[in-house]
């Protein structure tokens, strides 16, 4: 096989291997250091003042899921999904 096939088919996979498969669980080190909670419900308000009901992974402007998806993508986990319910403190509401 030519080099320049295989190297076309490996980079055409580059995105599968970068989807967010895995959920991110809050126990992980990288959750705990952003204060990432799978339920907005279980924020530590004492610890993250800036956190305010309604706020979610799911209206995130960094999350990357479809709009009313379980979950999706966010460039803070790389390689990782996170529950649209989640919230964590690096927050940015959409639009």
């Amino acid at each position: 096989m030519n080099v320049a096939v295989v190297s076309t088919v490996l980079l055409a996979k580059l995105p599968e291997a970068y989807a967010a498969d895995s959920p991110v669980q809050d126990a992980d080190p990288m959750a705990q250091a952003v204060g990432y909670r799978s339920n907005a419900v279980n924020v530590d308000k004492a610890k993250y003042p800036k956190f305010s009901t309604g706020q979610n992974c799911g209206n995130c402007a960094l999350y990357q899921g479809q709009l009313g998806s379980v979950s999706g993508g966010c460039p803070i986990f790389a390689g990782k999904s996170v529950a649209s319910t989640g919230w964590c403190s690096a927050y940015a509401k959409k639009g």
